[in-house]
């Protein structure tokens, strides 16, 4: 009965942890229209459109995006962990307050529209 219990504790916290870890991540899909354009983070080339970011940032970080693409104008923007709320963390917070941090998340997709050079 002992070791029942053990492994009972034993995949609570594994659970736990699981859930914690899961829910610290943020994932967001960078689309252009047209597709194809160059993806740089924070001054980082990372990829091109169709583009998946994910992160463990805390909430109101942000992190600056551009798209490049040749024929089109320059586009800078900003993705801050600020326009979703996450379930997981918020209530995990109310057990281990430090989950709080992430209780926001991404957008699950976003499309930006590249204008011509004229």
């Amino acid at each position: 009965m002992k070791n029942l219990h053990y492994s009972l504790k034993a995949a609570a916290v594994l659970m736990s942890a699981i859930i914690f870890l899961s829910s610290c991540a943020s994932t967001t899909m960078i689309n252009s229209v047209p597709s194809g354009a160059k993806v740089y983070l924070n001054g980082e080339s990372v990829g091109t459109t169709p583009y998946q970011h994910t992160d463990t940032k805390i909430i109101f970080s942000s992190t600056a995006v551009t798209l490049e693409k040749e024929g089109y104008e320059k586009l800078n923007t900003n993705l801050t962990r600020s326009e979703e709320p996450d379930a997981g963390p918020i209530i995990g917070g109310i057990f281990i307050w430090p989950l709080w941090l992430w209780a926001l998340k991404y957008k699950a997709t976003r499309t930006y529209e590249l204008k011509p050079i004229r």
